[in-house]
């Protein structure tokens, strides 16, 4: 039985070729694309900042996740390995559970929740790690559950694209919306579609995946913050801005809180 650290013990294998270009990066173009992460991460970190002072600081444990994810599929893409498939799929599961606990409206909670965010962030832990065990289990379904999550965040985005009249919110959904549908769009025809993109040799929409994830991940952020602003934070404001200027057509969002001087 090959070691879970030895090259190509992971059953997963995308449609890039092998050791193409290099005898020690299995696949090239998947590894070195997630450079976008370790841009990105930071960048968010520095931009949300005021943010994070003044609703949560959780913002910054949520990007280092983020550039940890890109990591860990930066070791998984380079070498095949089991313990990168693992490494990069577990990475991901928690921040998407960070994600909840931290966003999550209160009147999405269970029931039984009885609104307190401290026991639904408890019950996401808990949830998450028996989850992680579970990835040990059939590792090949693990991106596959992974990316049906998408379905319950879609429902809740739907729920708050209807209630809201915000300019700002809406837009930031229908971006994110597009950009996440097309990533897993290169996802989906990467996995099964692989030997129409090698005979045209384009095999590289995985790597593309992991590019139009990573700048979906900050129009999220942004999504989820107004979102949550709506509910936990009624007497202040939260602009939308994007870097690095507002007037560019493209940029990456950012909210301020804008104190409302208004007195009821």
């Amino acid at each position: 039985m090959p070691s879970i650290f030895a090259y190509q013990s992971s059953e997963v294998d995308w449609c890039e070729s092998n050791f193409q270009h290099s005898e020690l990066v299995a696949e090239f173009y998947n590894t070195f694309s997630n450079v976008s992460f370790f841009i990105f991460g930071p960048l968010i970190m520095f931009l949300m900042h005021p943010y994070a002072q003044k609703r949560s600081r959780a913002i910054y444990g949520i990007s280092a996740l983020f550039m940890v994810i890109g990591l860990f599929s930066m070791y998984f893409h380079m070498t095949l390995s089991f313990l990168g498939q693992l490494l990069d799929e577990i990475s991901i599961l928690w921040l998407l559970a960070s994600g909840y606990s931290v966003w999550l409206p209160r009147c999405y909670f269970p029931k039984f929740i009885q609104g307190s965010r401290y026991y639904f962030s408890c019950l996401v832990i808990t949830t998450t790690m028996i989850s992680t065990f579970l990835t040990f289990v059939k590792p090949t379904v693990n991106a596959y559950a992974l990316n049906s999550i998408a379905i319950h965040i879609l429902y809740i985005v739907h729920k708050e694209y209807k209630k809201t009249r915000n300019g700002d919110l809406r837009h930031l959904i229908e971006v994110s919306v597009i950009l996440w549908a097309t990533a897993l769009t290169s996802w989906i025809s990467d996995r099964v579609l692989c030997s129409f993109w090698q005979r045209i040799h384009f095999s590289y929409l995985h790597s593309i995946w992991h590019v139009l994830i990573s700048i979906t991940f900050p129009y999220g952020m942004a999504t989820m913050a107004l979102m949550d602003a709506n509910y936990e934070m009624p007497g202040q404001t939260l602009k939308v801005h994007y870097w690095p200027r507002d007037s560019w057509f493209i940029g990456l969002p950012y909210v301020e809180i804008q104190d409302n001087d208004k007195s009821c």
